[in-house]
């Protein structure tokens, strides 16, 4: 029986991905606005009713691989040793997950400059930072025991040089590792929280 729900879950996320792939695709190529339910549903060898088993719309199938990696990084922070200081949890977390997948596909960049010509997209990417600040507060209580609001500073703060440092990234059109820029910006941060 769990061998069965192993493969299930599998096959579930190879079919998000494959959704999520298609989505991509589709929206380089025709535009966000040009791009329907049923051409994503076709093109990833699906239904439309399949589709919508998956996602509630075309822009959370788009996110999708940006909400993997959000899950991703909740879960390289918690797996942090519980005696290293907050900050520097969130800073490490940060280089493993770098190390792990390396630089950001260029559909990280694409999905950056969508959110901001489309209210849409921009509209569930920020419903997922404010997620991914909730929980990476929760984190950092979780790490030091409840402080008030500092664990909610902390998180604000760390995404805040994450995401300043993603957008020098994609301006500069990828010419340097992503990290080295966020890396930068955390240095200018770090020492309220060291």
């Amino acid at each position: 029986m769990e061998h069965t729900l192993g493969l299930r879950e599998r096959k579930k996320a190879a079919t998000r991905q494959a959704v999520h792939e298609a989505t991509l695709h589709l929206v380089v190529e025709h535009g966000f606005e040009h791009v329907t339910i049923e051409a994503i549903a076709d093109a990833a060898g699906i239904s439309r009713r399949t589709f919508s088993n998956y996602f509630a719309g075309k822009e959370d199938a788009l996110l999708y691989g940006e909400e993997e990696q959000i899950r991703a990084f909740v879960q390289a922070v918690r797996a942090r040793p519980a005696d290293e200081p907050a900050w520097t949890a969130l800073r490490r977390a940060l280089r493993v997950l770098s190390h792990r997948h390396g630089r950001p596909d260029p559909e990280w960049a694409v999905r950056t400059r969508l959110a901001k010509r489309h209210p849409s997209v921009l509209a569930r990417q920020l419903a997922n930072h404010a997620a991914l600040e909730r929980d990476l507060a929760l984190a950092v209580a979780e790490r030091r025991g409840p402080e008030g609001v500092r664990p909610q500073i902390v998180a604000a703060a760390f995404l805040t040089a994450a995401r300043i440092g993603m957008h020098l990234w994609t301006e500069e059109e990828q010419t340097r590792d992503p990290v080295e820029v966020i890396e930068e910006i955390l240095e200018e941060m770090a020492a309220p929280f060291s």
